[in-house]
C-alpha cells in the first residue's frame, strides 16, 4: 500500500485535533451526572466515521448507553471486518492527583495525556482514521463494519442484549479489537489471552446505628475491623486464594507453555522501579508475568465506612463497604466464582455482624488461536510496520465481551492494541504515546490487505 506515511505525516495535526477534541468530552458510562456527555460522545464518533466514509452510520440506542454503528460494504462477496471498541471512559477521580485536568488534554513529553486517551478513544479513534485513509487513497482492500459501545467501562451490561438481537447486522468474518497494547514500543506484541472478571461490592452491617467509640468500643463488633479480616483471611500465607473451589477450574499450562510465556521480555528491577516498590508480591510458584496473564486473582479496589472527614470524630461506625474484583482464568466461569464467593463471605461473617452481597458485572476469560489467518494477518502487518515480527503474550486485563462474541456471532477476535503499560489506564496522569497513536494508523491498513488477501 503506497503513500500511507505521507498520508500520515500530511494529516497527522489534524488527527491529534480531532482526537483531543473527543478526549475533552467526559463520557464517564458509570456516573450517571455524566449521561449527557457519553451522548455528545457517541454523537462525535459517529459523525468522523460518516465524514471518513461509511455509507451507513446509527446511533443505536439502548437501556443504558447508545452504541455506534458503521459500516463500509465495497462488495459483499468479500470478506468483512469488524471492529469493536468503546467510547466511554473510567471516572477521573482522584481528579486532584493529575498534573493537567484529565478532560483538557495536552501532549507532553510525546504523550498525550488525558482521560481515555488509551483507553479506548485513542485506540479507537486510529480505526477511524486508518479507514478514511484508505477510503481517500482508494485501497479498502475488503468490507468493515464498526460496533463502538459506551458501557464497556462499566460491565457492558446492554451489549450482550445488542448483539443477541442484531446478529445478521454484525456478520462478519473476523472481529479486529484495539484495547489492548504492547510490551514494548521496541517489542511488538499481540495480546492471546484475556483474564475474565467477577465484580462485587459488599456491605457488613453490625450495629443499628454509628456508636460512641469510648461508650461501646471494646464491646461491640466493629464493621469496618471485621470485613478487613474477612477480606484479609481470603488469601492465605502464600497469597493463594482461600475460597472453597475457587481454582477448580483453573486450565493449568505445563511446564513447556509456562517456559514459553516467560519468555516474554521482561525487567523485574524496572518494573519496581516504574512502580516505586521495593519487591513484588504475589501467588507463591509463580512469576510476574505468570501471576499477571496466567492465574486468577482476588484484589481489594475500594473500603469505606466510618468518618473520613476533616478532624476526628470518635465513632464505631453501623456499616462498612468494600468493591472487589476476581480475575478469571480459561475454564474458569464467572458466575461460578461470584456464587462461590457470596456463599464463602456469608459464612466466614461472625454473628455480630450481617452480610450483603452485590455482584456487579462479569466476563469470562478468552485465549485467541494463533494459527488463525486473522491472526498471522495482525503479526505480518507489525512486522511490516516494526520491521518485527511481534510475539504473543497474555493480557491480565479483561474485556468481557469479547467471549460472548464467539458464543453469539461464532467469530474469533484478535487483539492487536497499541497501549503500554505504562500509560496509566484507570489511573490518574493516563496518557498514550504519539508514536503509537500514529503507529497503529500505518499498521491497521495492513491487516486489512493482508487478510483479505489470504482469506481469498
Amino acid at each position: 500500500m503506497e503513500n500511507i506515511k505521507e498520508y500520515i505525516n500530511k494529516n497527522e495535526q489534524r488527527f491529534l485535533s480531532e482526537l483531543m477534541e473527543w478526549l475533552r468530552i467526559p463520557s464517564v458510562s458509570a456516573d450517571s451526572k455524566y449521561k449527557d456527555d457519553v451522548a455528545r460522545a457517541a454523537k462525535f464518533i459517529a459523525e468522523k466515521f460518516t465524514i471518513a466514509g461509511a455509507d451507513k452510520v446509527e446511533i443505536c440506542p439502548t437501556e443504558g448507553h447508545p452504541i455506534v454503528y458503521g459500516e463500509k460494504i465495497i462488495d459483499p462477496k468479500l470478506k468483512t471486518v469488524l471492529v469493536y471498541g468503546h467510547y466511554d471512559v473510567q471516572p477521573a477521580d482522584p481528579v486532584e492527583l493529575w498534573e493537567s485536568p484529565p478532560y483538557e488534554p495536552q501532549i507532553r513529553d510525546g504523550k498525550i495525556f488525558a482521560r481515555g486517551a488509551c483507553d479506548d478513544k485513542g485506540q479507537v479513534y486510529m480505526h477511524v482514521k486508518a479507514f478514511e485513509m484508505m477510503m481517500q487513497m482508494n485501497q479498502l482492500p475488503c468490507n468493515i463494519k464498526f460496533m463502538i459501545e459506551g458501557e464497556e467501562e462499566c460491565g457492558s451490561a446492554n451489549l450482550g442484549t445488542f448483539v443477541k438481537n442484531n446478529k445478521e447486522k454484525l456478520k462478519a468474518d473476523v472481529i479486529l479489537i484495539s484495547d489492548t497494547g504492547l510490551v514494548a514500543n521496541d517489542i511488538p506484541s499481540i495480546d492471546v489471552g484475556l483474564r475474565g472478571l467477577s465484580y462485587i461490592e459488599v456491605e457488613v452491617t453490625g450495629p443499628n446505628r454509628d456508636l460512641h467509640s469510648g461508650v461501646y468500643g471494646g464491646a461491640v463488633g466493629n464493621p469496618i475491623q471485621i470485613l478487613c479480616k474477612m477480606i484479609t483471611d481470603m488469601k492465605d500465607e502464600n497469597n493463594h486464594i482461600t475460597i472453597p473451589g475457587f481454582y477448580d477450574d483453573v486450565l493449568e499450562l505445563n511446564d513447556a507453555e509456562r517456559t514459553e510465556l516467560n519468555k516474554t521480555p521482561f525487567d523485574l528491577e524496572e518494573y519496581k522501579t516504574d512502580l516505586g516498590v521495593k519487591d513484588v508480591l504475589g501467588e507463591k510458584g509463580f512469576t510476574t508475568i505468570e501471576r499477571t496473564g496466567i492465574r486468577p486473582t482476588f484484589e481489594l479496589n475500594g473500603i469505606w465506612g466510618g468518618y473520613i472527614g476533616e478532624g476526628s470524630k470518635t465513632v464505631l461506625p453501623s456499616k462498612a463497604f468494600a468493591k472487589i474484583s476476581m480475575r478469571l482464568v480459561p475454564n474458569q466461569k464467572s458466575d461460578k466464582i461470584t456464587e462461590l464467593f457470596t456463599k464463602y463471605f456469608e459464612a466466614v461473617a461472625p454473628d455480630c455482624v450481617t452480610v450483603k452481597v452485590h455482584p456487579h458485572h462479569g466476563g469470562e476469560p478468552y485465549v485467541c488461536p494463533t494459527d488463525s489467518v486473522a491472526y498471522n494477518a495482525a503479526a505480518k502487518a507489525m512486522e511490516t510496520t516494526f520491521g518485527i515480527r511481534p510475539i504473543p503474550t497474555r493480557g491480565g486485563g479483561s474485556i468481557p465481551i469479547v467471549a460472548l462474541f464467539e458464543r453469539e456471532l461464532g467469530l474469533k477476535s484478535v487483539l492487536m492494541g497499541f497501549g503500554l503499560d505504562s500509560d496509566l489506564i484507570h489511573s490518574p496522569n493516563e496518557h498514550f504515546g504519539v508514536f503509537n497513536f500514529l503507529k497503529e494508523i500505518e499498521t491497521i491498513p495492513h491487516f486489512y490487505m493482508n487478510y483479505a488477501e489470504a482469506a481469498k
